[in-house]
């Protein structure tokens, strides 16, 4: 089920903004979480819902923001016995034909640390470099394909966050949809993947072990 409402929400059908709370079962034993539309949250969770609702409900006043609240994510994560790893933005964006804009080399040597990373949260993870940056592709939530980039310090004001992003999406399988989150605060993250054409659908918190 929640592998459908992200289907849904990448092609832009959210569900209803009515502020209700709707909660499905966790697709996997790694993530536990909670997806924010507008005026809608999923909580994605194998706990009892009824527990999720009362633990919403007595975490904030306004019901909007009760989800994605302090107070509930604490709550949840001591039920779940994980961590909150933190709220980000999420986009989605398409798959551009053709080769990236830049010469990548893959990777293949799993130990590199933004590989042992990414393995921490997604699945069939690959990775290449291009001179001062990596691109990483993975299946992360309910399978969903997921980019990741980084950018060396020396690497940064050139565009080569906004190529990497972009390359991301020439790497994505045909067929497949690409998400990615950004840190809010991270306001360089977050105007990179714009600018490479991924669009904001929603906030996520996803609860990891610790």
């Amino acid at each position: 089920m929640l592998a459908k409402i992200l289907e849904q929400a990448a092609v832009g059908v959210f569900p209803p903004a009515d502020g209700s709370v709707t909660v499905v079962p966790q697709v996997s034993g790694r993530e536990v979480g909670v997806l924010s539309f507008t005026a809608h949250a999923v909580v994605f969770t194998d706990e009892d819902p009824a527990w999720v609702r009362a633990a919403i409900a007595g975490a904030h006043s306004d019901p909007y923001s009760a989800p994605l609240s302090p107070p509930f994510l604490t709550a949840l994560a001591e039920r779940t016995g994980r961590v909150v790893n933190n709220i980000d933005l999420l986009t989605v964006t398409t798959r551009l034909p053709g080769g990236p804009p830049l010469p990548l080399e893959p990777v293949t040597d799993r130990e590199h640390p933004r590989i042992q990373r990414a393995l921490r949260y997604r699945d069939d993870v690959r990775a290449w470099t291009a001179p001062g940056g990596v691109v990483i592709l993975g299946r992360g939530v309910a399978g969903r394909w997921e980019a990741a980039i980084e950018v060396s310090p020396e690497a940064r004001g050139r565009g080569l966050g906004r190529a990497l992003a972009t390359a991301a999406r020439h790497l994505l399988p045909e067929g497949d949809t690409l998400w990615a989150q950004q840190a809010p605060g991270n306001a360089t993250s977050v105007r990179v993947f714009q600018a490479a054409g991924y669009r904001p659908v929603g906030a996520e918190a996803l609860l990891v072990l610790g």
